[in-house]
């Protein structure tokens, strides 16, 4: 019997599953590091691994006809990445990584597996179809305040890396709006920022700045995926 590795709890997806199904998924899965910057995947390109994040994140950035790209979803340790869009290493680190082979055959072996990656992939839709809605009728220091907070919590830290280049990336707006947003929030002391490294000082504080969309994804999954487990 194979022993279950540290890293895997620290998946909520995987660490739902029951002993058998959860040891048989396990004996197919690398352990593998993820850099910053990394590309998994390329948009509409064939999808060759699925990947469980456990201290990594990853960003899903969708691009139309050649405009500057923009990120659609943030994938942590609360889920698994598995969709025809481009992915983006946003955060270092552990994930455990399984090839889309031999995933198709463990999931039509697992039903638990495919009762938790249905409600997962409710979730995850729902997320996508937000944040689109987020980017056309939210302010940017509204959204620049949810973006922090969901990074917050798949980076499972108050300190992190990030550039104010690489938020304007994200967010789909230009450094001059980032650097406007980002310095209201540090002047009330909701995050500390300095050469690329922000510190969350006051997360309920900037739970009250960010859009709707931070709340309602989180009450989404918390809804779903609690019903999973019952």
């Amino acid at each position: 019997m194979a022993k279950p590795r540290p890293a895997v709890s620290r998946n909520l997806l995987i660490a739902a599953l029951p002993g058998k199904q959860l040891r048989d998924l396990l004996a197919r899965c690398d352990d593998v590091e993820l850099k910053f910057g990394n590309v998994l995947y390329s948009q509409d390109q064939r999808i060759r691994h699925v990947y469980f994040p456990t201290s990594a994140f990853i960003s899903l950035i969708s691009s139309v006809d050649g405009r500057p790209r923009l990120e659609v979803g943030l994938v942590g340790n609360e889920g698994m990445l598995g969709m025809p869009l481009q992915a983006l290493v946003q955060g270092a680190g552990s994930a455990l990584r399984i090839e889309a082979a031999q995933f198709s055959r463990v999931l039509k072996q697992s039903p638990a597996l495919r009762e938790i990656l249905t409600r997962y992939t409710h979730v995850l839709m729902n997320q996508l179809a937000q944040m689109a809605a987020c980017t056309c009728f939210h302010l940017v220091e509204a959204r620049l305040a949810r973006w922090l907070l969901m990074t917050r919590d798949r980076a499972q830290s108050d300190e992190f890396d990030l550039t104010q280049e690489f938020l304007a990336y994200m967010l789909g707006v230009r450094r001059v709006g980032i650097t406007r947003a980002a310095r209201s929030l540090k002047q009330r002391k909701l995050i500390a920022y300095n050469r690329g490294r922000v510190i969350v000082l006051n997360g309920r504080g900037l739970e009250r700045v960010a859009c709707s969309c931070y709340a309602a994804g989180r009450q989404m999954y918390a809804r779903v995926m609690r019903t999973s487990a019952n």
